[in-house]
This record gives structure tokens, sequence and C-alpha cells, in this order.
């Protein structure tokens, strides 16, 4: 099923502007589109770190034989994204739901899918590995893991993203977080592939302002 940005925001009609406002920016400055690309169209999926909950109510959205659980820490976005769920089953898709829950505790696998979009910057680099291990125990057999997160290059970009983040989680406090830790992908890869998935690196920064950057991790069959 073709879905558009547009499906997404009417999930979000009933809330506050603050949150309409916060969906829409999110969407139009991460490259979700190619990131959901990678998804299987069946199967139990997890979004860690959902936030509002953007991401996976378009997974949702784009396959109902798609099982999609979001989580995040923040009880406010959660409750925003619950409120998605329920128009989404309003329209007759009753595959997404939301619970309240540590993005660093992935709820008990098997997933077909796991996505960690821009999560990890937000913890220590040991806190980073810990949780992409966790990730890949959860994994089906042919499983993924997709690991959205920004590259060091382009510097100017990198630069940019480091404003911004420092803004949103020190100063207005959008993001929660106590530390800021941009690590390089390839550390990243490294550590899946040592936990025996096959590696793949995809640069998704073209278009937009920041270095996304996209590990796609498969657990062999």
């Amino acid at each position: 099923m073709s879905v558009s940005s547009r499906d997404v925001f009417e999930l979000y009609a009933g809330e506050p502007w603050h949150v309409r406002a916060h969906v829409r920016i999110r969407w139009h400055s991460c490259p979700f589109v190619a990131v959901a690309a990678h998804v299987p169209e069946a199967g139990r999926v997890v979004d860690l770190g959902c936030g509002h909950g953007v991401f996976s109510a378009y997974l949702a959205l784009g396959s109902e034989r798609r099982q999609v659980l979001g989580v995040d820490i923040a009880q406010d976005k959660i409750l925003a994204a619950k409120a998605a769920a329920r128009a989404a089953a309003e329209r007759g898709r009753t595959n997404l739901r939301f619970t309240l829950g540590d993005a660093e505790a992935p709820p008990e696998g098997p997933w077909e899918a796991i996505a960690v979009v821009d999560v990890l910057y937000l913890l220590s680099p040991e806190r980073q590995e810990s949780l992409l291990r966790r990730c890949a125990v959860a994994l089906a057999p042919g499983g993924v893991l997709l690991v959205k997160e920004v590259a060091d290059t382009p510097l100017w970009k990198a630069a940019w993203n480091r404003t911004q983040e420092n803004l949103s989680v020190r100063v207005l406090r959008i993001t929660r977080g106590k530390e800021l830790c941009f690590l390089p992908p390839a550390r990243h890869a490294a550590w899946l592939a040592a936990s025996g998935l096959e590696v793949r690196q995809d640069p998704l920064d073209q278009g937009f302002l920041h270095p996304h950057h996209l590990i796609v991790a498969r657990r062999p069959g």
C-alpha cells in the first residue's frame, strides 16, 4: 500500500499544535522512507526510541501484515503516539501499538525488524555497544536491524547536526538525554559484524542538512 506523509500527519490531527509541528519537522528532516524500504512487509517490528511514533505509524500504515511496536521513555511522546494508534485503528489499522519503556532494553524477540533511529548518540559508547548487541540477539533468523544515525562527514553537516542537537537536548529539552556521543558509523558496523550479522552501510544525506547514515544489519537465515 502506498502511504503518504499526509496519511501519517492525519493520525496526529487531534494533538496540540506543538506536537503536530514536531511531527512534521521530524518527518521532513529524516529519511524515513529510505529506511522503511528495508523493513519486511510482514512480521514483528519494533521501533526503539520511537518518540511521537512517526516512523512506527508509517510502517504500520504501509503494510497490515506488519505488527509494529513503538517504545520510548518519554511519557508525553508515548501519549501522543498512543492517540495516533487509536486514530489508525479507527481507520481499520490495528497493527500499531506503543508502550512506555527504555530503548536500551529491547522487548523480547524474535523480531523480523528492529529500528534504532537517532537514539545511539544519546548514550555513552559502552551503552551504544550494549544496545546493539542486545538487538542482534533479539533478531529472528533472516531478521534485519536498521540503525539510522549521523556520520561525521561532510564536516559542515556534522557541525550543523551537533549545534541542533545541543539546542534540542541541553537547552530546549525536546529530546531526553544527558550526553551527546556521536560515534563513526564504522564503529557501530564493526560491533554488529562481531555479533554475527551481515552488515552494509548506506549514506542517506543527499537532499538533507544532516549527514544521515544507515546501517543495515541482517541475521543470516
